[in-house]
């Protein structure tokens, strides 16, 4: 067995993974293997925008999951056009400040649609082995 493989099956003894997310894991480290398909959000319009963090704190599991409408963002994005520029320019240095170099300006109605009806599920890796990121739509 090789070290990744043994890894991943620790991780999931261990419960610091679920048996589908060994399963993704799994497949990605066996070329050839296809990947097991996730339960991903009936066909149709996504209806909410999910991001749910899982990590371990002081040796405990935690969990925090957001589900946020996606008319929701629909209507943030469409009442941004709304905002001044100066103040969208003052919002994006507050936000360069913080580390998050993400234009305002550049948010548009029709990219959001876009971006929502290409979203299956993405796993962004984060600077923590005890932790890790899901956004999908739903």
């Amino acid at each position: 067995m090789n070290e990744q493989r043994k890894a991943i099956l620790d991780m999931l003894a261990a419960g610091t993974i679920t048996v589908d997310e060994a399963e993704r894991l799994l497949a990605a480290i066996e070329p050839g293997e296809p990947a097991p398909s996730t339960p991903g959000r009936p066909k149709g319009k996504a209806k909410y925008l999910r991001l749910v963090v899982e990590y371990v704190e002081n040796g405990e599991p935690g969990r925090v999951n957001i589900r946020t409408p996606i008319a929701l963002l629909r209507a943030g994005v469409r009442l941004s056009a709304l905002v001044p520029a100066q103040a969208l320019e003052k919002a994006n240095a507050e936000m360069a400040k913080s580390g998050v170099p993400f234009d305002l300006t550049q948010l548009k109605p029709d990219e959001l649609e876009e971006f929502v009806n290409h979203l299956d599920e993405v796993i962004v890796d984060i600077d923590s082995s005890d932790a890790q990121v899901r956004i999908f739509s739903e």
